[in-house]
């Protein structure tokens, strides 16, 4: 059914707020791995995306803050976020965002997977005409 105007407001405020949280809680774990890097220790291959993941959260974050600081600048966020989709951190982003993202790259991943096996079968047609 439909949420009335209130209940809409929080459930927004809960959103920043866990956004807000998760993005605090990944900005300790990337400084550990700052501090680990420094001191001459290896990251693995999923700490580092982690690592430059965090990053990137951490610079999107500025343009995102005006946003929420200006006041009554958030009825224009969908509008940017429409101009720009990736201008929000990773931790803000709805589980619907992140199927509609993943369903975009299953789709790309198929396509090529579709067009790599066209072109392998046109190359073994190939070597069968000049092997015949």
């Amino acid at each position: 059914g439909k949420r009335s105007l209130r209940q809409r407001v929080v459930d927004e405020l809960k959103h920043y707020y866990n956004g807000f949280h998760l993005l605090w809680i990944d900005t300790k774990v990337a400084a550990r791995m700052v501090w680990r890097l420094l001191h001459g220790q290896v990251l693995t291959r999923r700490e580092r995306r982690r690592l430059l993941r965090t990053c990137a959260d951490l610079f999107r974050l500025v343009p995102f803050l005006v946003f929420v600081i200006v006041p009554f600048m958030e009825f224009l966020l969908p509008v940017f976020l429409k101009l720009f989709p990736e201008m929000l951190p990773s931790t803000f982003e709805t589980e619907s965002k992140k199927e509609e993202k993943q369903k975009k790259k299953l789709s790309a991943k198929l396509e090529l997977a579709k067009f790599l096996q066209e072109t392998v079968a046109e190359m073994a047609k190939r070597n069968k005409a000049d092997a015949g």
